[in-house]
């Protein structure tokens, strides 16, 4: 062994030596890379950084950290949830409150009654109805967790993207929102539901949620619980529920009040089209066989018999209001029904009282229900609206809604009549319309008056609609036809116009877009539509608003513990139809209260517009009229107080006929007399359309055997036809209008139907085509051979797009 120093060796572990100073050797490449160091030493190999875009991805390890971060987190927060949300004691019953309605002027309207309900056991309710609401709700419940997760955040989703508020509640959820929280939509109170449902999933049988789920429901007409559901809609215990009856109760969970097709006829269809998907859930479930399902018709409920503390008026306007609070969405009808609200509406008690009492004085005292049969058909409603603001002011729903629970001012199933046709003139003033010979429509504008005169223009097939009485007028001017309410002159004017036109000119005043019967065919201008009430008193109030329209509006106010936590929406407002359109149209209707059908709204003694109207077979008779400062409409209904079913009032208060200008006038003109009184007249400030003005010369006309001897709508009497004794086209002031440019094209659209073909090309003559017949002042007497183009927006097989459709009654549309 040599006694110099020997090198360090890192192989058998001693500490290595210092490196001496200088330069680091090279790295050998035949060496691998490697330095000096030999095999021995190791040599780490550099790490490239990252650059670029690689910078912004994290690595797996990044990922993989989070993740397991996050489930740890949503672990913990589940066990803390689990661990701190106790099942609370059931408040159904201690927290349900009243709602209390306030008139304008804060004085107590109503207050709500008391709860409605029986609970029973699961073994006392028929097994089609506990099946039909499993089929309805949640056909998975006795395999399926308390929460659905998946069907959760797609509730959430689509309400997020404006697809509407939906639920992904399972049955559990829902029995605990019911019994243990409440309805609001919170984010603590979701919280409280989710683990409430997990606990109660374990501490609880299927069988025993589902017991309380349908004990707690809420199914409308006050009634909480199936036993009660079941008394209130078919007089029966929860036992005996058949499927049909199941179904349809099933079926009331998803809109109670929406869904009573005793309250709201106009939605049977799709409470039936519910009620359909409840059953073939029930099959598709195997609990109902196909021919078993093939059986069941549908059970038509029962009439409603409300609380006694909602009679008179009070449970009228109480539905009234709730029905606007949830069909404008500011609240649903869960949280309503939990009440505790105070809502002051816009009714104003002097004019509600007014209301009563002309109905009370010119109806309801006069009926002889022993010695008239037809007087037990007799029904009344109204509503007033103050034309500025759209706020209804008063409202007649019934006799007593104890008695007769359907609100006879909201009801959509009566025929509107010829109160429609002012609507059909607007629109011709509004879109500029002429007559198929090239003449500007205007009151003065003469037409052919014949009965049963076949409408030009028109490629659906014939269409000739009867006069009141057969009567033939000849040659006319559309102010007097207006007057005389001339269904032969409206139908050829729909035509002109354009049916699709006056459908969105009808729209655009106030009537809903779904009214029912509200279609695009030339007897649209006879009123076969079924708005209600308080559409038509919408519409009217736009005319008397110079075509403005503004949403109509129920609540001022709503409150909850003392402070305004809702706020109900703005009006919202619009120019419908142009001021010359409107009022053009007042100055028409004035002359109906002066000389036409409509003179016995002459005792309100106001400045009056206003038109009578008569559905098919008497079954309905309409005023809707307005001053400056009120518009009021008012309908004489008849149905059987038993079925329900829509019956004729030949013969009803000792009259041989029903009519528009009898008794809904006098009621219209008391009650606007008293509603008005202390306040000074105001007059009607009218811009009419150029041509309007008062003119000398017309053609006279004379009434073509029969006689009308049955006077419909006079307005002073029930017998007897209207003596021409006016000049025709009278105006109520100077036309304020600039005029039109001559040489405008007579088809051009306006306001609301710029840039639309509304029906048609509206080329201000007749072109191509023959007519068939002779052209008189009136139109076209003949059927014009197909290519022809009218006028007013019906083409024969060119380009018009308002189709045939149904027609409705000929004799819809009486004055």
């Amino acid at each position: 062994m040599s006694d110099e120093p020997q090198p360090q060796r890192n192989d058998q572990g001693w500490a290595p030596r210092e490196p001496e100073p200088g330069p680091r050797p090279a790295a050998d490449p035949a060496a691998g890379g490697k330095g000096t160091g030999g095999k021995g030493t190791a040599q780490r190999k550099d790490k490239r950084p990252r650059t670029g875009w690689r910078r912004l991805v994290p690595t797996w390890r990044t990922v993989a950290g989070t993740l397991v971060i996050a489930v740890m987190l949503l672990v913990g927060l589940f066990a803390l949830g689990y661990y701190l949300v106790e099942i609370p004691p059931a408040n159904a019953a201690a927290t349900k409150q009243s709602n209390v309605y306030l008139y304008a002027d804060g004085s107590q309207l109503a207050r709500d009654g008391d709860v409605n309900r029986e609970n029973v056991s699961l073994a006392r309710m028929s097994a089609d109805a506990r099946h039909a609401t499993l089929a309805a709700e949640d056909r998975d419940f006795y395999t399926e967790s308390a929460v659905d997760l998946k069907a959760m955040l797609r509730a959430g989703w689509n309400t997020v993207t404006g697809k509407g508020k939906q639920s992904g509640s399972t049955i559990t959820q829902q029995y605990v929102k019911n019994y243990y929280l409440g309805q609001e939509q919170t984010v603590t109170r979701k919280f409280k539901e989710f683990f409430i449902s997990i606990k109660l999933d374990r501490e609880k049988s299927k069988d025993a949620i589902l017991e309380g789920y349908l004990n707690t429901s809420y199914y409308g007409r006050n009634a909480y619980g199936l036993q009660a559901a079941a008394q209130a809609y078919y007089g029966v215990d929860a036992s005996d529920l058949t499927a049909g009856q199941g179904a349809y109760l099933a079926a009331l969970l998803n809109a109670p009040s929406e869904y009573d097709v005793v309250a709201h006829p106009e939605n049977k269809a799709s409470a039936l089209a519910r009620w359909n998907y409840v059953l073939d859930g029930m099959v598709k479930e195997k609990w109902l066989t196909p021919a078993a399902r093939a059986r069941v018709t549908f059970p038509p409920p029962g009439q409603a018999k409300s609380p006694a503390g909602l009679s008179g008026q009070r449970g009228y306007l109480v539905q009234a209001v709730n029905d606007y609070l949830t069909s404008h969405d500011i609240l649903d009808e869960d949280t309503l029904a939990g009440g505790g609200y105070r809502i002051t509406t816009t009714l104003q008690k002097p004019k509600q009282d007014a209301f009563v009492e002309a109905v009370d004085d010119q109806v309801t005292d006069r009926l002889d229900k022993k010695n008239r049969p037809t007087d037990r058909y007799v029904r009344a409603g109204g509503v007033a609206i103050d034309p500025s603001t759209g706020k209804v002011l008063a409202m007649y729903g019934g006799i007593d809604y104890t008695r007769q629970y359907v609100n006879n001012a909201t009801r959509r199933d009566y025929q509107v009549g010829s109160t429609f046709k002012p609507f059909v003139f607007a629109s011709a003033v509004q879109n500029f319309s002429s007559t198929r010979d090239g003449r500007m429509i205007t009151p003065n504008t003469v037409y052919d008056g014949t009965d049963q005169r076949p409408v030009q223009g028109w490629n659906g097939g014939r269409y000739a609609p009867e006069n009141e009485d057969g009567v033939s007028y000849g040659d006319i001017t559309v102010a007097t036809a207006t007057d005389k309410s001339v269904n032969s002159v409206y139908a050829q004017m729909a035509v002109d116009v354009g049916p699709g036109k006056v459908e969105r000119t009808a729209v655009a005043l106030g009537l809903p877009s779904g009214t029912p019967d509200l279609t695009p065919t030339p007897s649209i201008a006879l009123g076969p539509a079924t708005a209600s009430v308080l559409d038509m008193a919408q519409a009217y109030a736009t005319l008397a608003n110079h075509g403005r329209h503004g949403t109509y509006t129920l609540v001022e106010k709503i409150t909850k513990d003392g402070q305004d936590d809702i706020e109900p929406p703005r009006q919202q407002t619009g120019q419908a139809v142009s001021r010359e359109a409107a009022d053009t149209t007042t100055s028409m209707l004035r002359s109906v209260v002066d000389d036409g059908t409509g003179q016995a709204a002459q005792a309100a003694d106001r400045p009056a517009a206003g038109k009578t109207g008569t559905a098919e077979e008497d079954t309905a008779a309409w005023f809707a009229g307005y001053t400056p400062d009120l518009a009021t409409v008012v309908a004489v209904m008849g149905q059987d107080p038993e079925t329900g079913a829509h019956k004729s009032l030949y013969g009803a208060l000792g009259e041989a006929r029903m009519n528009g200008g009898g008794y809904p006038a006098r009621i219209w003109a008391q009650f606007t007399r008293n509603a008005l009184e202390g306040t000074d007249p105001s007059d009607f400030d009218l811009q009419l359309q150029p041509g309007a003005e008062q003119q000398e010369d017309f053609p006279s006309y004379e009434p073509s055997d029969p006689d009308p001897t049955g006077g419909q709508d006079d307005g002073t009497t029930d017998g007897g036809p209207q003596t021409p004794d006016r000049t025709p086209g009278r105006t109520q002031g100077p036309s304020r209008s600039p005029g039109r440019p001559d040489g405008r094209t007579q088809g051009q659209t306006g306001g609301q139907d710029q840039g639309q073909t509304g029906g048609g090309t509206d080329t201000g003559g007749a072109t191509g085509g023959g007519d068939g017949g002779g052209t008189t002042d009136g139109g076209t007497t003949g059927t014009p051979t197909d290519g022809a183009t009218g006028t007013g927006g019906a083409t024969d097989g060119a380009t018009g797009t308002d189709t045939a459709g149904p027609w409705g009654p000929l004799s819809a549309g009486r004055p």
